[in-house]
């Protein structure tokens, strides 16, 4: 009876892990197989248990910092974020009330929008503070340089 406990506590860590990709339950599946063969073979509750956290612990710690070494280890920012801070031109005056604003940022149109609402002749150097799907927030460049 305890093959079926094995067995559903595999396929819990298989789905765990297909969840997460973690690389953590993966290790508890392998355990539970191994409990799985030490049940079929006839050995007790206590030796399965045994069997598996035993097998489990010792590919957690033998193979889960080799495995580090190749995962990701610092945040890779999207595009959107490498455009954060970066300085554009105003092509068309920017102002909220009339639903006006485009921007020019390394040879690329976008919609802009003042970030504090101030309207912002064409022909001013803005930096960019925050970035939509199809808009730019914007604000002149003096103003970044008061608040650093």
């Amino acid at each position: 009876m305890m093959y079926i406990l094995w067995i559903i506590v595999m396929i819990a860590a298989v789905l765990v892990e297909a969840a997460s990709f973690a690389l953590l339950s993966i290790w508890f599946a392998v355990g539970a197989l191994a409990a799985l063969v030490a049940a079929i073979l006839g050995a007790g509750t206590g030796v399965q248990i045994g069997v598996f956290l035993g097998v489990s612990v010792i590919l957690l710690a033998a193979t889960r910092p080799l495995l580090k070494k190749f995962m990701p280890k610092k945040y890779i920012p999207t595009n959107g974020e490498l455009d954060l801070g970066k300085t554009a031109v105003v092509i068309e005056k920017i102002d909220g009330m009339s639903g006006t604003g485009r921007v020019r940022l390394e040879g690329v149109d976008w919609g802009a929008v003042s970030a504090d609402g101030s309207v912002i002749e064409a022909g001013v150097s803005v930096t960019v503070i925050a970035k939509g799907a199809a808009y730019l927030t914007v604000q002149p460049v003096q103003s970044v340089q008061k608040t650093l």
